[in-house]
């Protein structure tokens, strides 16, 4: 391991009174689900949206006066862009970040407003990191890598310390997975303090590249990047914190996409907190797997920077995931008041409709028929069963 217990403790020292000490909240929802004390580390409250600014500050205040007067240079996706930004700005230093050109807007605006230069390149962190890392060759700009640094990953580590005191009788903590700098950040903490707490690392299944690289015995690229978690989707893990992970022999779980728009929702609804869906990974992962790791577990919620456009979709995913919304899909004879009788009788089962289409130029449709699409919202899966029932019963047709 090459970033230790010491190193951590020192980035502590230099983030006091620059980074805030996020709060531990207890969720009794959680706990329910996993049949285990679970308490959320709420990172996405801390400054700049996420732990990012952490890593950043600690690389960026120990450059030299040189380093500093050269500038400095970043890749991201948004999290460690913002990072990077609000650091410079503390430290005075001039700073240039690429991003993808996908990058949600409010991320953009945020690094830009934090006084940063941003360039949009590419279609992925990978890809905006090789322009920075040019940029960096050409002018003389220090880049600070968003986890691949032994300053950053002791700076992500700070977490841990938190942690500890706060729930000094955790067992487990649930972490996020992008790069792997937090996750390699917290176990080079508790590894030295608390050997007996249990790391475990979580990626988006369509952009895991630690699984099959643990495996392996060495970072490989993912296979695929498909996945709304932006602030985790990174191609290949980066060498030293695979190497502490690695070590420790960390166990990385994925979860679906369902399953990152249901943690978003459920830390909405019960914590009442806005999530990002990379932030709510750890959450994803304990609702997907209750009951499977010992308590109290601390899942930490690593960031909140959420376009509101994605917002919208991920929570309307989520609400369907949940079985929350249904889409009904249904043949009606094509006669006066039959539409009106159907969305009586929907009503009468305390249903909400939102969406009501009718079509009556399908080839497949006899004449006196008329195809109907129905998006109704629901109190969840045992009321979608009794909407279905009592459709059926009344002799509708239900196509799909």
């Amino acid at each position: 391991m090459t970033t230790t217990l010491a190193d951590v403790r020192a980035a502590a020292e230099l983030l006091d009174g620059i980074v805030e000490r996020t709060p531990v909240e207890t969720s009794r929802a959680l706990t329910e689900i996993a049949g285990t004390p679970v308490l959320l580390k709420c990172e996405n409250l801390q400054r700049a949206g996420s732990f990012k600014i952490r890593g950043a500050y600690v690389r960026m205040s120990r450059l030299s006066d040189e380093e500093k007067a050269r500038g400095v240079v970043a890749a991201s996706a948004g999290n460690h862009a913002q990072g990077v930004a609000l650091a410079a700005r503390l430290l005075g230093i001039d700073a240039m970040v690429f991003m993808p050109v996908e990058v949600a807007l409010p991320k953009l605006a945020a690094t830009r407003e934090y006084g940063a230069r941003v360039e949009l390149v590419g279609h992925s962190v990978d890809e905006a990191l090789v322009h920075a890392r040019a940029y960096a060759e050409q002018t003389g700009a220090v880049l600070i890598h968003p986890f691949d640094h032994d300053d950053v990953i002791a700076g992500q580590g700070t977490i841990a310390l938190e942690i500890l005191e706060q729930v000094p009788d955790a067992a487990t903590i649930v972490v996020p997975i992008g790069g792997g700098g937090l996750a390699a950040g917290v176990v080079a903490a508790v590894r030295e303090l608390r050997p007996d707490v249990r790391v475990v690392g979580v990626q988006a299944a369509g952009a895991a590249a630690y699984p099959v690289s643990l495996a392996a015995g060495q970072p490989v690229p993912a296979a695929e990047m498909r996945t709304m978690a932006d602030g985790i989707a990174v191609g290949t893990p980066g060498v030293a914190p695979f190497q502490i992970l690695h070590d420790a022999g960390v166990e990385v779980r994925t979860v679906s996409e369902e399953d990152l728009s249901r943690a978003v929702l459920l830390v909405a609804e019960r914590a009442k907190l806005l999530v990002e869906p990379s932030g709510a990974a750890a959450v994803a992962a304990l609702m997907a797997a209750p009951g499977e790791l010992d308590g109290p577990v601390v899942a930490i919620l690593s960031g909140g920077n959420i376009d509101p456009q994605v917002l919208l979709r991920v929570v309307r995913h989520g609400l369907a995931s949940a079985g929350r919304f249904l889409w009904l899909h249904l043949r009606i004879d094509d006669r006066p008041f039959a539409l009106a009788d159907l969305l009586r009788d929907l009503a009468s089962t305390g249903c909400n409709v939102m969406h009501v289409s009718h079509v009556r130029t399908q080839v497949e449709l006899a004449v006196d028929e008329v195809a109907i699409e129905v998006q109704v919202e629901t109190k969840g899966p045992d009321h979608c069963a009794a909407v279905l029932h009592h459709l059926r019963t009344a002799g509708y047709r239900l196509t799909d």
